[in-house]
């Protein structure tokens, strides 16, 4: 559907934004001390993620289609060979999106980040934004977020399919089904950024507010969960042309 450019601005700052509500507060709420839900593990994390895309896919996808993730958008145009116009407007109101999402969680936990002044209790913060290896190989780690998002990219344009899936309204809550199970599955190498905006627009944020005793934003690292779901939206797209 061709989406007017103010619509699709509009819509994916609002969708991403409630993407990073959900996924930042849901790490938020497992990592920094004075949460009820401190400690509860990566499976409410891989929930909580799916949940943010149900809400903000949905909430956005009358006025942009809902894609809220960069690989996504690429992966479509790519694809579809249409309609890269539009690619620079969806990204920047991703960006932005994530942005504004990001804020909102440090407000929503601003007493929990305020808490964490005390240098012997404190808890590192950039993994409440963003995603941080448990291993630190830049290749490895690249490879990882390639194939994450190949697993996500892929099945969105294979869904398309489906007669009526989207009309439907199912194929957005398959969608955040199939970010839950990349999480399980996949998730543990990196933290499944497969997103450039969910991971660059809260690292940005991480590293302007003044949280206490935040740590470094990690900028080394910061090219990576963004090339590697690019590169991953690009393939999928390339597989679904050579397979379907």
């Amino acid at each position: 559907m061709n989406f007017p450019n103010g619509d699709i601005f509009l819509g994916e700052i609002i969708g991403t934004a409630i993407l990073i509500l959900f996924g930042a507060g849901v790490c938020a709420a497992i990592t920094l001390n004075h949460s009820k839900a401190q400690n509860a593990g990566w499976v409410v994390i891989a929930f909580g993620w799916g949940f943010g895309v149900l809400a903000g896919a949905y909430t956005a996808a009358p006025l942009s289609g809902g894609h809220i993730n960069p690989a996504v958008t690429i992966g479509i145009a790519v694809q579809s060979g249409e309609n890269w116009d539009k690619v620079p407007v969806y990204f920047a109101g991703q960006l932005l999106g994530a942005m504004l999402g990001a804020v909102l969680a440090w407000l929503a936990y601003h007493s929990q980040f305020s808490a964490n002044r005390d240098r012997d209790t404190s808890t590192p913060t950039l993994g409440i934004f963003s995603t941080i290896p448990e291993i630190r190989s830049p290749v490895a780690n690249l490879i990882t977020e390639v194939i994450a998002t190949i697993a996500l990219v892929l099945p969105i344009l294979a869904f398309g399919l489906t007669t009526g899936l989207g009309e439907s309204g199912t194929l957005i809550l398959i969608v955040a089904l199939l970010v839950v199970g990349i999480g399980l599955s996949l998730g543990g190498p990196t933290g499944y950024a497969i997103n450039p905006a969910r991971d660059l627009g809260p690292r940005i944020v991480h590293a302007l507010l003044p949280i206490p005793n935040k740590g470094a934003s990690d900028w080394g690292y910061a090219w990576v969960p963004v090339a590697g779901p690019l590169i991953g939206g690009v393939l999928a797209a390339l597989v679904y042309d050579l397979a379907f």
